[in-house]
């Protein structure tokens, strides 16, 4: 049996963008972040201006590229990026939006469209090989 390489598939919709933003942490209301690098309609990829943990709850406002319409939302640290590795932009941190009305992601999408894909920050890691049974 042949082993066939798959590439991993990005499951959402991810556009570039450099939109300024505002990132709250819930429990102290301490500003955290204030530049967008990319976005979805499920969430973002923020330039972080303080440290903060995976599974942190957010409060974020941002106006969405080529809108003047305030988006609020609520999320949860999904991961942080330290800046180590080749093609980091920095300590960023990824956000889960939660609870987001469909109207905004909506609203989101439409504004996303025809705007440019991010570049992969590393190269995709294959995937192993199935074992034949």
């Amino acid at each position: 049996m042949s082993s066939v390489e798959l590439e991993p598939v990005r499951q959402q919709f991810r556009r570039f963008v450099r939109i300024d933003c505002q990132v709250v942490r819930e429990h102290d209301f301490k500003l955290v972040g204030d530049l967008a690098l990319d976005l979805s309609t499920k969430g973002m990829l923020v330039r972080a201006r303080t440290r903060v943990l995976t599974g942190e709850e957010l409060l974020v406002a941002f106006r969405p590229p080529r809108c003047n319409r305030w988006i609020d939302a609520q999320g949860t640290v999904a991961r942080v990026v330290h800046g180590r590795r080749p093609g980091d932009t920095g300590l960023s941190f990824g956000i889960e939006f939660h609870g987001m009305e469909r109207e905004y992601e909506e609203l989101i999408f439409e504004k996303l469209r025809g705007m440019v894909a991010p570049d992969a920050m590393r190269p995709p890691r294959p995937l192993a090989p199935r074992r034949a049974a």
